[in-house]
């Protein structure tokens, strides 16, 4: 008898292919990829640059975790969770995602049947449109599908604290104007739009206040004409 158990994996130890094609150029020759978290100034994330010949030609920051379902002999195993945060007109996107990860690596993977490498592949995948020139920027949490080698499993990717640049790099550390996902625009708009409301509010009370002032200012100021004619000086 088997069971169905899920690995909850960090990128830590794994090997991740981003592939992220321009819609003009695309990436072929040889690169390194270099971690330069220890350099970060913020210590909660971390940064990770692709170099071909010496130029920077992408940097990723960003926290991913993938969650891995796979089936177990029954046994009195404790689930264990493993969680590490990684960093990483025309357009560029994220087109595939390639995740190998070998079930038979007991730290994750406890009891597994069938245990072995497998990989998991992104199908029709067009995420994190950018316009060229610009960084993407989302905070928010994004999921991402991908079907693995290993049969009737689906492996899910999970990414958020997301900013990503490839090609125009000037210098590590330093992205280029943010592109940010429709998700933190929206609840940036609608932290920002009860503000808007408040000071428009504000701002129709005191141009009221003026207009009522002025007005009583210049009514007090005019010359009151007696109703009674027994006032008026007789001319002659």
């Amino acid at each position: 008898m088997d069971l169905r158990r899920r690995a909850l994996l960090g990128v830590d130890g794994l090997r991740v292919l981003l592939m992220l094609f321009h819609t003009v150029t695309r990436i072929m020759a040889e690169q390194e990829v270099e971690n330069l978290s220890g350099l970060s100034t913020n210590p909660e994330k971390d940064i990770f640059v692709v170099r071909e010949n010496g130029t920077t030609c992408l940097m990723a920051e960003f926290a991913a975790k993938f969650i891995v379902p796979y089936d177990v002999w029954a046994s009195n195993y404790v689930d264990e969770s493993h969680n590490t945060s990684k960093g990483p007109e025309a357009t560029w996107k994220l087109s595939k995602v390639q995740f190998v990860y070998d079930s038979s690596e007991k730290t994750h993977f406890k009891d597994a049947v069938s245990a072995g490498k497998h990989t998991a592949n992104s199908h029709h995948l067009s995420a994190l449109v950018t316009p060229a020139g610009k960084s993407y920027e989302c905070q928010a949490q994004q999921t991402i599908s991908l079907a693995s080698s290993d049969p009737q499993k689906t492996v899910t990717m999970i990414l958020s604290a997301v900013h990503i640049q490839p090609f125009d790099i000037i210098s590590d550390f330093v992205f280029s104007e943010e592109h940010k996902c429709p998700v933190d625009e929206r609840e940036q708009l609608e932290e920002t739009l009860p503000l808007i409301l408040g000071l428009i509010l504000g701002l129709v009370i005191v141009v009221t206040l003026v207009i009522y002032h002025i007005h009583h200012k210049m009514t007090a100021n005019q010359v009151q004409i007696p109703r009674d004619r027994s006032q008026y000086k007789h001319m002659g």
